[in-house]
């Protein structure tokens, strides 16, 4: 890594709090939105040049399980990304050498585990959500291609964890745009020239998270730095593990709680139809913008927090979350705006089924000016993932949102079957976990004020 790079990086723990976000967000957002791009991209070919089954399957059915599997890693992997931005804004080499040795280790392992598991299960989970029949063999050809990847897909999330830590979000930007294009073109090539479906589709995407894993591990591999990687001391540690993963698996835990309820949400939208389950797909890929941009804020909250309270700048952390929040409001607030004004045209790149965008317009309308209540849920648990206060942020998520969120699945929408019904869930969560959050974060939690074993 050069001076010039490391003085970037430096700038975390000591440059304007407002812009070193901002330069540390805008790349994550990005990323994410390419991230986003490999699936959004898979469900707009095959939603055109396939049909509205094929859509339902890319765009909605397999979207809920991929997140329940890959979620639950990507959650343990944030675990690693704490520990890393600890360690490396503390300056301790030699913790976080093991560190990023072992958070690379153990994403091969995981990503062997979870590529059995997928394909063995994909099946039966179709089934318990209740998948359309005109569905299901279009959903388990795709998600079984898909974990076939399930490796490159996690070393590459664990080695853009890392680059994240040590304050580069720039790099996994880039390495998302190459993959990114190339899965746009190679979807063209399967599905529109070739005619091989949803088939094509998911082969297109491991190829594409092939090249981004390649790009990141070199990246790693090349640095100078404390975080250089070097594949012959590959291994794990096993008390760094139990360090990443005692941070990690509340996170890991906590998204699995989401992808379970939505996972029961989706089972409850199957219910309505294939205009409905299509239309619900449709609409997530509309409404990820917003969640790619509160996603990036929070990551980017919990890195700053991270470094700074391995610092021990604890002035910089508590003013950091107050300034994250207010970003966080105004981008809100902005995005409300472009989704209400821009959502037909959203809308149209994924169907011109007229039934399906009614529908979708129906969630664009009703669920578009709620978002501004999930705001201070995502920042305030980066804020506290960053000082490693994991598991209660888990619990009031695991209650206050999952929990309640099942319970009117369950009690609610059969008094209320329609697509409104199913998504009034969302809004009536985020506004009782927000509640939680915020009486947690200001009196019980490690960055309390009133908590002066912080404060030093």
């Amino acid at each position: 890594m050069t001076a010039k790079a490391e003085t970037k990086t430096n700038q975390i723990t000591e440059g304007v709090i407002w812009k070193q976000l901002l330069i540390f967000f805008f790349p994550i957002l990005f990323g994410t939105f390419f991230q986003q791009l490999y699936n959004t991209a898979d469900a707009m070919i095959v939603g055109h040049f396939v049909g509205k089954q094929a859509l339902a399957a890319v765009g909605g059915t397999t979207g809920t399980i991929i997140n329940l599997l890959i979620g639950f890693f990507v959650g343990l992997a944030s675990g690693a990304t704490v520990i890393i931005a600890q360690y490396y804004g503390g300056r301790q080499e030699q913790k976080v050498h093991w560190a990023v040795h072992t958070s690379v280790a153990f994403s091969i392992l995981a990503g062997v585990f979870l590529m059995i598991v997928g394909i063995l299960l994909s099946r039966p989970l179709l089934a318990l959500m209740n998948t359309p029949d005109d569905v299901m063999d279009y959903a388990v050809l795709y998600i079984r291609i898909y974990f076939s990847g399930t490796i490159a897909n996690l070393v590459y999330n664990m080695g853009a964890g890392i680059l994240r830590a040590i304050g580069d979000s720039r790099r996994p930007l880039y390495f998302l745009i190459a993959s990114c294009f190339l899965n746009i073109a190679l979807d063209f090539l399967f599905v529109a020239v070739f005619g091989a479906g949803v088939a094509g589709a998911g082969i297109a995407t491991i190829l594409s998270q092939l090249l981004s894993a390649v790009l990141v591990l070199s990246a790693l591999m090349r640095s100078r730095d404390m975080y250089r990687l070097e594949l012959k001391k590959l291994h794990i540690d096993t008390r760094m593990l139990r360090r990443i993963i005692r941070i990690g698996f509340p996170a890991g835990m906590e998204s699995v709680l989401y992808s379970l309820s939505n996972i029961i949400v989706q089972s409850g939208v199957n219910g309505l139809g294939t205009d409905s389950v299509a239309a619900w797909a449709a609409y997530g890929k509309v409404d990820g913008l917003f969640w790619m941009m509160i996603s990036a804020l929070g990551i980017s909250a919990t890195t700053f927090i991270g470094q700074n309270y391995g610092a021990k700048r604890m002035d910089r952390v508590h003013k950091g979350v107050r300034v994250c929040m207010g970003i966080a409001i105004i981008m809100t607030l902005i995005m409300d705006v472009v989704l209400l004004l821009g959502g037909d045209f959203l809308l149209r790149m994924f169907t011109s089924d007229a039934a399906v965008r009614e529908i979708g317009h129906q969630l664009l309308r009703f669920m578009v000016p709620t978002f501004v209540a999930y705001v201070a849920i995502e920042i305030f648990s980066g804020a506290l993932r960053g000082v490693g206060d994991c598991w209660i942020p888990m619990i009031i998520a695991g209650v206050g949102i999952c929990g309640v969120r099942v319970l009117w699945i369950w009690f609610g929408l059969p008094k209320f079957p329609t697509i409104i019904g199913a998504a009034f869930c969302y809004p009536l969560t985020w506004v009782i976990s927000t509640i939680a959050f915020i009486i947690y974060y200001c009196f019980f939690s490690k960055l309390s004020k009133r908590n002066k074993e912080y404060l030093r």
